[in-house]
């Protein structure tokens, strides 16, 4: 199909030059994830496809806006009126913007809720050792403690009870998983003990 061509060559290989967090892998994965939660809904799925491929391209301006300028860039982009009417594009431009799982609000439309809770992956393991990952690559320290205190604050703020991550949708795959993450970050002997293990792993590659 001549759009999926259009956003595999020229959408999707600007994830090379994000972090770990948001690299082709993430974006891949958050597309897989969109197309599977749009199957339980009656959406036009090339819409969900474009949407899902676009949510962190604005990460190339930055993380603090990425997802506004992930909408703009969306809007900008001339190529998609092929495939796409002005309402469509409009819808996708907000479900983009809306994604991020510091917004207070909720999304403006099914479409944002799709892409937010596909962008949550919430996998235990994942989760865990992509903070890990995140600190490692921005903190100038190497102190362990430095890195397991801003982890720790981290996990808390998002994915603790009253944190800011919300799932928009009530069938969501993420419920059980949040769960999980909850329970241990409720206890803090198995966390201490998960992010040695995994700090240790991630600063051995770093100083190979």
């Amino acid at each position: 199909m001549e759009m999926q061509e259009y956003i595999e060559t020229h959408i999707i290989p600007q994830y090379q030059a994000f972090d770990k967090a948001h690299n082709e892998d993430h974006v891949r994965a958050v597309i897989e994830r969109s197309e599977r939660l749009a199957q339980r809904y009656d959406v036009n799925h090339d819409m969900v496809y474009v949407i899902a491929a676009y949510h962190d391209v604005g990460l190339c301006a930055g993380r603090e806006r990425h997802h506004m300028v992930s909408g703009e860039m969306l809007a900008a982009d001339a190529t998609l009126p092929r495939w796409f009417n002005a309402e469509q594009l409009i819808a996708m431009r907000e479900a983009v913007e809306d994604h991020r799982a510091s917004n207070a609000a909720p999304p403006r439309s099914l479409y944002g809720c799709i892409v937010a809770e596909a962008d949550r992956l919430i996998d235990v393991d994942v989760t865990l050792r992509r903070t890990v990952q995140y600190g490692l690559e921005h903190l100038e320290s190497r102190d362990r403690e430095v890195h397991y205190k801003r982890f720790v604050e981290h996990l808390i703020d998002k994915y603790a009870p009253g944190g800011y991550l919300q799932l928009w949708l009530p069938d969501s795959d993420n419920a059980r998983p949040l769960e999980e993450l909850r329970r241990i970050i409720a206890d803090e002997v198995q966390l201490q003990r998960v992010f040695d293990i995994i700090y240790d792993e991630e600063a051995g590659v770093l100083n190979a």
